[in-house]
């Protein structure tokens, strides 16, 4: 747990009926974080950033914001501020009304002069000071993430939440958008709380991500021991594409772990675990399969069954012997040494640091 967190969530629970969208989760978030929340839809990852925001009020446990107890107090008294997927810009306010209506709500005695110049920063701090006369029909959709931004940030709210902010753009603008956020994060040094169903997203932009299933947390970690060690096969398969393949406990000896797949292929992990016999799921990252042997390595020999061109690298999916599940491989293009043609057969290898181990679960 963080020390003295900004955001404490403790034994939280949210029900709807008799339904539990929340399972007493506790979650503790550092000044100055960038945390996001990851999860397929119906997961609880908004439920959990409506809760901080005061938007919905939690069943049982508590909310801290900045060492106050706030879970029964409404949103316009948290030190916080919402940036909508919808952007929920007033379409017949200019840019500057739009960013200084906070300002005019929340501060009445706040000097025009003052709210002025935060808007005119907040405005330059977000790259559009040319455009504060324009209205939201006039800019792009781009432009108009960016005015959500400043609106929000004008307010120096102890906390930032960002419920899918980037959504609604397009790929490349996406793309830009979060170097972006992650700029902003640095220069305003407040604490960001975000939303989103994208892993690339949450991997790009994150100090730590919270990967939520079900209503209940499954892992909460830096975006490199997520993807290096996740929990278990849920984590492997949402972080980043996974091969999960089931396999039976064959032996253990220094350390590693030798399995046997269906077909009796063996493979060794230099993972140990709690037992010396049983089912377990193994996973393998699709980049970390080679087509160059080298001592030591795992061997799995398949079958070609699709090569997909994708710029500088192939994706290949193939069959082993025994499994009706396929394996992908993310290959560089310019270093693929063999015809990896549909009904080719073909050697790869793994070694045996790279292949993840998930005792007792099936794939």
């Amino acid at each position: 747990m963080t020390s003295n967190p900004i955001v404490a969530l403790s034994g939280v629970t949210k029900t709807y009926g008799i339904f539990t969208a929340l399972h007493a989760i506790d979650l503790d978030i550092a000044e100055g974080e960038f945390v996001t929340l990851l999860g397929p839809s119906g997961c609880g990852k908004t439920t959990t950033l409506r809760l901080i925001g005061g938007f919905e009020q939690a069943s049982t446990g508590r909310v801290s914001i900045d060492g106050a107890d706030v879970t029964a107090s409404p949103p316009y008294r948290r030190p916080v501020n919402t940036v909508f997927q919808d952007y929920a810009l007033f379409p017949h306010m200019t840019v500057t009304e739009n960013i200084g209506y906070g300002l005019s709500v929340k501060s009445n005695n706040l000097p025009k002069s003052d709210r002025d110049k935060r808007v005119a920063d907040a405005l330059a701090m977000v790259g559009l000071e040319g455009m504060a006369r324009r209205r939201p029909g006039e800019l792009s959709g781009g432009q108009r993430q960016r005015i959500a931004m400043a609106r929000a940030i004008v307010r120096r709210p102890r906390v930032l939440l960002l419920d899918e902010p980037l959504s609604a753009l397009d790929v490349k603008l996406r793309e830009g958008m979060q170097v972006e956020l992650k700029r902003l994060h640095r220069e305003l040094g407040i604490t960001f709380v975000m939303v989103t169903h994208d892993q690339t997203e949450a991997l790009a932009l994150s100090d730590r991500i919270v990967v939520m299933n079900q209503g209940r947390i499954a892992q909460i970690g830096s975006p490199t021991e997520l993807y290096d060690n996740p929990a278990n096969p849920y984590v492997a398969d949402f972080i980043g594409a996974t091969n999960l393949i089931d396999a039976e406990i064959s032996g253990r000896e220094n350390g590693a772990t030798t399995f046997r797949l269906a077909n009796g292929t063996m493979l060794r992990a230099n993972r140990d675990g709690s037992s010396s016999a049983g089912k377990a799921t193994i996973g393998i990252r699709p980049e970390r399969l080679q087509t160059r042997p080298g001592e030591g390595l795992n061997v799995l020999d398949c079958t070609v069954l699709e090569s997909l061109f994708h710029g500088d690298r192939l994706r290949v999916e193939l069959g082993i012997y025994g499994s009706d599940k396929p394996l992908f491989a993310e290959l560089p293009r310019m270093e693929v040494p063999m015809d990896l043609s549909p009904g080719k057969t073909a050697t790869f290898y793994v070694d045996p640091a790279d292949v993840m181990v998930f005792e007792g679960g099936a794939a």
